[in-house]
């Protein structure tokens, strides 16, 4: 007897990854998710959610706790410049509590979930076959270094500029109502809340390191956190920029990480993979996969040029002494680059029922 094809296979269940599959199963179609790790799944991120992220999760009808944040806080050298969001409060979410909460929802809405990596992927006019299970349409939502996105050959050459994160939390009270940012000569700290009692720094440089050597570049940063017990392990993520000479191979589809990213210093990673996901699951419904193209140049072309301006700006040593002093003389122009950033990306809206 034949299996009947999948409508959907969704390689990655990370948040792009089950957020696809969450639009996917309420649209009706028949998807099953393919990760290899098991539990709850955590990684190098900063795990704040700017407002728009924020909203697009809750529209799906997932609210996980976490802790309110009010905006960005630059700070360098005793002095900082604050942005207060102006679309309500972003939230610092630990990101395994992120992913209970997703594949709950997912598995609520009829999504199956298989322990096991995707390896072999073939396709053919009619839909997609992998490791031996056919599909209509495939979705890549496996990360920054996608094995699928190189697969295909879609892999664009590393950039001249990489860059490295590691993150740790730390056992205290949040000392801020922001998430703030520590600028040093070539090393920048995000500090979260997320929790009444943990703060999550996450460290970004262009040049490889551990992270205590890291912290220890940032004295402000090193004060505020004495006497706080380290209480997880160091996770690191890099090189952070990388690129796919495009979003869609046929049936296969690119989301999240996967279909390019520039990288963390804006803060919009998890609202451009739900704006995505959203997006790819419309093309898929509407046997439209190369509209999702178009699609995903749209809904992140403001990230792009944001961040990588941003990324030039601040690469200089005097550019990022000049920054928070900046910040502070121009209020008006530190406040419009952060609520730029934390819009909604595209609509945030369930994909339409089948």
């Amino acid at each position: 007897m034949s299996v009947r094809p999948l409508d959907l296979l969704v390689a990655g269940g990370g948040p792009a990854g089950l957020v696809t599959a969450l639009h996917a199963a309420r649209a009706g179609l028949d998807v099953e998710v393919r990760e290899p790790r098991p539990g709850a799944v955590d990684k190098a991120c900063g795990e704040g959610l700017m407002p728009g992220a924020l909203q697009a999760l809750l529209a799906l009808g997932v609210d996980p706790a976490g802790h309110p944040f009010r905006g960005i806080r630059y700070v360098r050298a005793g002095r900082s410049a604050d942005a207060d969001f102006r679309r309500g409060p972003g939230r610092g979410i630990r990101r395994t509590t992120l992913h209970r909460a997703l594949q709950e929802a997912a598995v609520a809405a009829g999504a199956r979930i298989e322990e096991r990596a995707v390896a072999e992927v073939r396709q053919d006019d009619a839909g997609v076959v992998v490791d031996g299970r056919r599909a209509r349409y495939l979705v890549a939502a496996d990360g920054l270094h996608s094995p699928v996105r190189r697969a295909l050959g879609l892999d664009l050459p590393a950039t001249r500029y990489p860059r490295f994160g590691l993150r740790r939390h730390f056992r205290t009270a949040p000392w801020s109502p922001y998430v703030e940012v520590h600028w040093g000569p070539e090393v920048e700290a995000y500090v979260t809340p997320v929790a009444d009692d943990l703060v999550g720094v996450a460290v970004l440089a262009s040049t490889k390191g551990s992270f205590d050597d890291r912290l220890r570049a940032l004295p402000g940063l090193t004060e505020l956190l004495r006497g706080a017990a380290p209480v997880t392990e160091v996770r690191g993520a890099g090189p952070l920029r990388r690129g796919a000479r495009r979003r869609v191979a046929g049936r296969i589809l690119l989301v999240g990480d996967a279909a390019g990213y520039v990288d963390a210093l804006t803060g919009e990673g998890l609202a451009l993979a739900f704006a995505q996901a959203a997006a790819a699951v419309r093309a898929v419904v509407d046997g439209e996969p190369v509209r999702y193209e178009r699609e995903w140049t749209r809904l992140t072309r403001r990230y792009r040029w944001l961040t990588a301006a941003l990324l030039a700006g601040t690469r200089p040593r005097v550019a990022r002494r000049a920054l928070v002093p900046a910040s502070r003389l121009l209020p008006p122009l530190f406040d419009g680059a952060v609520n730029a950033l934390a819009r909604p990306v595209g609509p945030a809206r369930r994909a339409p029922d089948r």
